[in-house]
C-alpha cells in the first residue's frame, strides 16, 4: 500500500496528484527547480525537495535526482504526472530498481508505445487500422501529408506539407524541433487527412489482463498541432464509437496495457478510423472523462500501482456533456507567441470545485497558478484548465464562455479571447469541427473587446485612476475627483494600449463631480475624437476599483485593478490592460534603424546568417527558443546584417536586440 508519494512533475497536474492523495490519506512530496519554488504546488505538498537549477534539463528530466529526492524523504512511490519524464521508459525502470511503485504502466508498454514507428508496427498486426507512413521523404508520391517526431507529442516537430518542394525543409525543421524537444530527432511522414477529427478513447488495464474503455474524447480545435478545447463525450454515431472502443482496447491489450492510457486516432470524413499514437500516461484532457463518468482516474491509477483490480469491466455510461479549454499565457498580438510576466490576478468566477468532482453541474478549474505567480520562459505557456459540466452540450459551452468571458486575467496575456469565442461559434455548436477549425476561421482570433469600445474602457481607467488619486489626496481632499479650477484646461490621461497604440483621454467634471464633457483620440491619428465620435457618457460613480458609466442610457459597470503604471479595466464587453503613460516621459536611447527586438526571454538557438550577409525580406537570420517552442526571426526588409550581438546559445530579455539588418537605401557600399 502507498504511503507516501512523489510526483515527479510540476504545475497542476502535480496539484491535481495531490488532491486525490488528501482523500486517500497518502502523503504527498514534491520536487521542484528554483524558478518554481513559490509554485503553488510546492507549498501544497506535505514535502518538497529543491532540484537546483531552472530548466526541465537541469532539474524535472534528472532521474538520479529525483530519486534520491525521494530517498531523502521516504517516499515509497512515484507518479510521474505528464511531460517530463511521464512516458520514459528507462524512469520506469530506475523507479522499480530502486524498490519504489510506479504509478504507471510498464516499461515495456512505454517502449513499445514511445517510438510511434514501433508501435504502427506492432498494433497493425493488431488489425488497428493505420495511414500510410513513410521513413524516406523519397518514398513520399502524394500529398498532403504530415511530418511528425517518432518520440514525444504535443505537436512538437509537427509540419503539414502540401507539395514536394517543401519536404525537405519541413524535415529538417521538423527534426530540430525534435531533438530539442525530445532528445530524439527521428521523424516519418503519414498522409495527411484533411477535416479529419482527433478523437481519442481512455483506456485502463489491470495486471489481472482487464483493459477497458472509458469513452471517446473528441479534441479536434487545436492550434499548431495542441490541443486547446477538449470535450467527452465525442459526438459521434454509436457504430463509430463502438469502433474506436474496440480499437483502443485491442491497442492496448497487444501490449499487455496496465494503468491509464489514451490511444488516439484520426476520424475521415467518410467514417474510417486511423490509429494516430498511444500516450502511456494521463492526458491533460483527463477531467472531462472524469466528470462524465463520474470517476476519478488519479484513484484509479493509484489502486492499480498497488497491484488492485479495475472497479469496473465495461465502458461506463457518459452522465452529461463535458467540455474542457487550455487557458495558456500568450500574446494574442504577436501571433500568440508565449507571453511571460507576474499574473497580478487570476479569478474565474462560478467555480464549484478544484481538481475534483462536481456534485451538480457547474465548473471545474485545475489551475497552476494563484494570484501573484510568475510565469517564466522554462515551462509550458498552459495557466489552467477550466472545465464545465453540463446536462447537454449546448449548456456546457455556454457556462464555460460565459465564465472565461467574466475572468479577471490580469498581468500576462492569454488566448482567452479565442477560446470565448470557439465556444460561441455557430460551428462549434452545429459539431462543424476538425484540426483545420481555426484555419478556416479566422474570426474567432478577434478580440472580445470591440475597438469602438477602447474609448470607454481608457475613460474608466482614467477616471479610477483619478479616483485613487483623490481617495490618497491629504491636501483639499474634500474636493471632487476630477475637479479642477480652471475649466479651460481639461484633464489629460495617456494610456499605452495591448496593440500597440496609445489612447488619450481628455474629460473635464463640474463641481458636483459630474462628467461635462469628454473626448478620446488615438496617438496614430493626433486628433480628437479620433475613433469617430465618442457616444454621450454620464459618470454614474467612481472609486478606484469601480467605475459605473451610463453610455446613451445604458448603464455599464467597469471593474478596474491597477499595479503601479498598469491599470486591468473588465467591463461588460471585455478586458484590456493599459498602461498608464507619464505626462513628462523621460527621453530614451535610438535603436539602430532595422534593429530585431526578442520577442520575449529565451535563447538563441542558431544563428542562420552572418555579420556582412545580404539578406533578402523573409529570409531565416536566426532561431530563439523559449517556452518549448522555436521562434524564427526574419528579416524585416532587403538589406545587410550588420550586426548579430548575440551568439547561438546566448540567453536573452524581452526587447534584447537580436539583429540589426540596415535597409539596401542605407547599407554601406
Amino acid at each position: 500500500m502507498i504511503r507516501k508519494l512523489l510526483v515527479a512533475n510540476r504545475g497542476e497536474i502535480a496539484r491535481r496528484v495531490f488532491a486525490t492523495c488528501r482523500t486517500l490519506g497518502i502523503e504527498t512530496v514534491a520536487v521542484h527547480s528554483d524558478a518554481d519554488v513559490d509554485a503553488p504546488f510546492v507549498t501544497e505538498a506535505d514535502q518538497a525537495v529543491r532540484l537546483p537549477g531552472n530548466t526541465a534539463a537541469e532539474t524535472y528530466l534528472r532521474i538520479d535526482l529525483i530519486l534520491d529526492a525521494a530517498r531523502r524523504c521516504g517516499a515509497d512511490a512515484v507518479h510521474p504526472g505528464y511531460g517530463f519524464l511521464a512516458e520514459n521508459a528507462e524512469f520506469a525502470t530506475a523507479v522499480t530498481d530502486a524498490g519504489l511503485t510506479w504509478v504507471g504502466p510498464p516499461a515495456k508498454a512505454i517502449a513499445a508505445m514511445g517510438d510511434k514507428l514501433a508501435a504502427k508496427a506492432l498494433l497493425a498486426e493488431a488489425d488497428v487500422p493505420m495511414l500510410p507512413t513513410w521513413t524516406d521523404p523519397a518514398q513520399v508520391t502524394s500529398f498532403p501529408v504530415l511530418v511528425k517526431a517518432s518520440a514525444g507529442g504535443g505537436g512538437r516537430g509537427m509540419r503539414v506539407v502540401r507539395d514536394a518542394d517543401g519536404l525537405a525543409a519541413a524535415v529538417e525543421g521538423a527534426r530540430r524541433e525534435a531533438a530539442a524537444a525530445f532528445g530524439d530527432g527521428t521523424v516519418f511522414i503519414e498522409r495527411y487527412v484533411e477535416r479529419g477529427r482527433h478523437v481519442e478513447v481512455q483506456i485502463f488495464g489491470d495486471s489481472f489482463g482487464t483493459v477497458v474503455a472509458l469513452g471517446v474524447r473528441d479534441c479536434s480545435i487545436q492550434r499548431r498541432h495542441q490541443k486547446i478545447v477538449e470535450e467527452a463525450p465525442g459526438v459521434l454515431g454509436d457504430e463509430a464509437r463502438e469502433r474506436l472502443h474496440e480499437a483502443a482496447v485491442a491497442a492496448g491489450r497487444a501490449v499487455d496495457y496496465v494503468g491509464a492510457g489514451t490511444v488516439e486516432f484520426l476520424l475521415a470524413p467518410n467514417g474510417e478510423i486511423h490509429f494516430l499514437e498511444m500516450n502511456t500516461r494521463l492526458q491533460v484532457e483527463h477531467p472531462v472523462t472524469e466528470l462524465t463518468t463520474g470517476l476519478d482516474l488519479v484513484r484509479l491509477q493509484l489502486l492499480i500501482a498497488e497491484g488492485g483490480a479495475l472497479p469496473l469491466a465495461a465502458t461506463p455510461t457518459a452522465t452529461g456533456h463535458a467540455i474542457e479549454v487550455r487557458l495558456c499565457a500568450e500574446e494574442p498580438a504577436h501571433g500568440y507567441r508565449p507571453a511571460t510576466g507576474t499574473l497580478h490576478r487570476f479569478a474565474v468566477p462560478g467555480v464549484a470545485a478544484e481538481f475534483g468532482a462536481l456534485a451538480v453541474p457547474g465548473l471545474r478549474l485545475d489551475s497552476g497558478v494563484v494570484d501573484g505567480s510568475a510565469v517564466s520562459i522554462h515551462y509550458d505557456s498552459m495557466l489552467a484548465k477550466v472545465i464545465a459540466w453540463a446536462p447537454t452540450r449546448v449548456e456546457a459551452a455556454r457556462a464555460l464562455a460565459g465564465a472565461l468571458a467574466r475572468a479577471e486575467l490580469h498581468g500576462v496575456a492569454t488566448n482567452r479571447d479565442l477560446l470565448v469565442h470557439v465556444l460561441r461559434s455557430p460551428q462549434f455548436a452545429a459539431v462543424d469541427i476538425d484540426t483545420g477549425f481555426l484555419d478556416r476561421h479566422p474570426e474567432v482570433f478577434a478580440a472580445l473587446l470591440p475597438a469602438e469600445q477602447h474609448p470607454l474602457v481608457a475613460l474608466a481607467a482614467a477616471l479610477a485612476s483619478a479616483a485613487a488619486r483623490r481617495a490618497a489626496a491629504t491636501v483639499l481632499a474634500g474636493l471632487p475627483s476630477g475637479w479642477r479650477n480652471v475649466p479651460a484646461f481639461p484633464q489629460v490621461a495617456r494610456f499605452a494600449a495591448a496593440d500597440g497604440d496609445d489612447i488619450e483621454i481628455r474629460y473635464r467634471l463640474d463641481r458636483a463631480g459630474r462628467l461635462t464633457e469628454w473626448s478620446a483620440s488615438p496617438a496614430s491619428t493626433g486628433t480628437a475624437d479620433g475613433y469617430g465620435g465618442t457616444p454621450a457618457v454620464s459618470l454614474v460613480e467612481a472609486y478606484p476599483e469601480r467605475v459605473v458609466l451610463d453610455v446613451d442610457g445604458v448603464r455599464r459597470v467597469y471593474r478596474v485593478h491597477r499595479v503601479g503604471s498598469e491599470v486591468f479595466v473588465d467591463g461588460p464587453d471585455g478586458a484590456a490592460g493599459l498602461t498608464e503613460l507619464p505626462r513628462f516621459p523621460l527621453p530614451t536611447a535610438e535603436l539602430a534603424a532595422g534593429s530585431l527586438l526578442a520577442p520575449l526571454p529565451g535563447a538563441v538557438a542558431r544563428v542562420h546568417v552572418e555579420v556582412g550577409q545580404r539578406v533578402t525580406a523573409g529570409d531565416l537570420l536566426l532561431t530563439l527558443e523559449a517556452m518549448k517552442l522555436e521562434h524564427p526571426v526574419l528579416a524585416p526588409t532587403d538589406g545587410l546584417v550588420t550586426e548579430l550581438p548575440v551568439p547561438a546559445g546566448g540567453q536573452v530579455d524581452t526587447d534584447a536586440v537580436l539583429a540589426v539588418v540596415t535597409p539596401d537605401e542605407e547599407s554601406p557600399s
